[in-house]
């Protein structure tokens, strides 16, 4: 990726004795060992220290550090050949698979922006996301085709389509290039192009569960601050094996751990949600790390096949993504004695990590998010932008460092408004406590109002929890005649529980205010949740908008 200069002219020369803007600039362009350190670095300086060492495993596919390196050029050059150029956008659409792994870091060393589409978007979203985004190029995995199959033809900026069967292995569909075919016969050397640290390379679009998806651009700069605060705060080392279980296309998973693991030179497994294959996976490759929201691990801990394997080797446990019930902790904290538990809390526009309660903090200060990272500050702030200080008075988690996100795409004005003040504005509320450690009380949208009186789902959450039957809760906020909004509970109990909607209306007088007592009490078989295991309660609120 060097480029040869030509050489320096007197004039040019006497740049190197004053130090000014021009000059320094001069000189940055000049020496691209000074203005580069980026994501397409990443896999070659791992594999000069592991060259021989597994990076990558999925399927019966194994690759070491030198051979993804190889195969990551070979794409980038590839894509290079399609006519992608710096800042143009990749798009793909596909689970979590070797092919994945080289479009995000073939991308990056085209400095093209890598683009991973949510998998569980109908067509007609999946299309707004590439026309938002004017993607160039599109690769979609086999399975995931019928899904934008009748609206491809409403793409008109994506040039280049591109087939991976890597999920069922079927034929292209007409008008696609096969993947292996398409990239294999590449060079194995990196392109020449000119990287910088401030340059974007990763674009993740939010769930838009307000307004329209957002598209998060995020710098080489930010991402390598994030990778470095959770190889630290985390204590990931190069002994470490990382099952990827939760999707990649979405940040916690690809940036909180499997990059970072890429970075230290640890292994990435890598596979589907499944949880009795977590399990299995886990025994098979001696897995030292596994990070799932609390719905997966909750999973874990009820399937049938939990003690049938040795999980010993399981020796970090991180969740994020939502609250973890504080009887569901400490449960997990009896099952695996040896292992240290993390919580990680932060948003796609912080790259996404933001604070980090570390494991020895986890009994102490059980249902906290902990502190900021080791780049970033966080601070409570109220309506008015300023600053709480006190203990225990709620308002809206802010953070700022060098993770925050360069901007939204195409979206100046929600830009401002979400870093008014130079700090990022979460829309999640919380509190400090004495030793600063922020506690996510709920979003602001789910701070539910009743009867005048504010009601926290959490804390309605938390008390239904202490019911020995409840596998999974959540509360919500419901169109009310009399009391504007009344508090509702949707409750999937524990294989082969059965409880009345009286006793737990009764455990719950045993344990909260009366204000907070849910009006209604709902037993399901299932919950609606995202990929990575958050709870939808958008569409809980939908689904039961009119139940009173």
């Amino acid at each position: 990726m060097t480029s040869s200069a030509s050489p320096l002219s007197q004039q040019d020369k006497e740049r190197y004795n004053i130090i000014n803007k021009e000059n320094i600039e001069f000189i940055m362009e000049r020496n691209n060992s000074i203005n580069r350190w980026v994501i397409a670095d990443m896999i070659r300086r791992t594999s000069y220290h592991f060259p021989d060492k597994d990076a990558l495993v999925f399927n019966d596919i194994i690759r070491t550090y030198s051979k993804l390196e190889n195969e990551c050029n070979q794409v980038a050059n590839a894509l290079a050949d399609l006519g992608v150029k710096k800042y143009d956008r990749v798009a793909i659409l596909a689970h979590n698979t070797h092919h994945h792994v080289l479009t995000w870091m073939g991308s990056a060393k085209t400095g093209a922006i890598y683009l991973a589409v949510n998998y569980l978007l109908g067509g007609d979203d999946i299309a707004y996301c590439i026309n938002h985004s004017e993607s160039k190029v599109f690769i979609i995995e086999d399975s995931l085709y019928p899904q934008v199959k009748d609206v491809l033809d409403k793409m008109p900026s994506v040039q280049t389509l591109i087939w991976s069967s890597q999920g069922e292995g079927k034929d292209p569909a007409q008008n696609f290039l096969d993947f292996d075919d398409w990239y294999t016969s590449y060079p194995t050397t990196a392109p020449d192009v000119k990287l910088r640290i401030e340059d974007p390379v990763q674009m993740t679009y939010t769930s838009g569960t307000e307004s329209l998806p957002k598209g998060v651009i995020i710098s080489n700069q930010s991402l390598i601050a994030e990778y470095m605060g959770c190889l630290i705060d985390g204590r990931y080392d190069s002994s470490d094996i990382n099952i990827n279980a939760l999707p990649i296309y979405h940040c916690a998973q690809r940036d909180v751990f499997m990059n970072p693991i890429f970075w230290i030179g640890g292994t990435n497994i890598f596979m589907g949600p499944d949880i009795g294959l977590i399990l299995k996976n886990i025994a098979t490759y001696k897995a030292t790390m596994f990070f799932a929201p609390p719905t997966v691990w909750i999973g874990m801990l009820r399937h049938p096949d939990l003690d049938k394997y040795d999980l010993s080797s399981l020796v970090k446990c991180y969740y994020g993504a939502s609250i973890m019930p504080k009887e569901i902790l400490r449960e997990l904290l009896e099952k695996f004695p040896n292992a240290g538990v993390y919580n990680y809390y932060g948003q796609t526009e912080l790259a996404p990590y933001h604070t980090i309660l570390k494991a020895e903090d986890a009994m102490e200060k059980i249902g906290s998010a902990g502190m900021g990272g080791l780049h970033m500050e966080s601070r409570i702030e109220d309506n008015d932008s300023q600053a709480i200080t006190d203990i225990d008075v709620p308002g809206e988690i802010c953070g700022r460092g060098p993770h925050v996100m360069t901007m939204y795409f195409k979206d100046p004005d929600k830009t401002e408004e979400a870093m008014k003040g130079g700090w990022f504005h979460s829309g999640d509320l919380g509190v400090l406590d004495n030793d600063r450690y922020i506690t996510v009380v709920d979003r602001k949208k789910d701070m539910i109002k009743t009867g005048g009186e504010n009601v926290a789902s959490r804390e309605v959450e938390e008390a239904i929890y202490l019911h020995p039957d409840v596998e999974e809760v959540a509360v919500v906020g419901i169109s009310h005649p009399k009391w504007v909004e009344a508090v509702a509970a949707v409750i999937k109990l524990k294989a082969g529980k059965a409880v009345a909607e009286e006793e737990m209306i009764a455990h719950c007088k045993a344990n909260l205010s009366s204000f907070k007592i849910p009006k209604k009490i709902i037993f399901v078989d299932e919950l609606p949740k995202t990929p990575t295991g958050k709870i939808l309660k958008r569409d809980i609120r939908e689904t039961y908008k009119e139940i009173f």
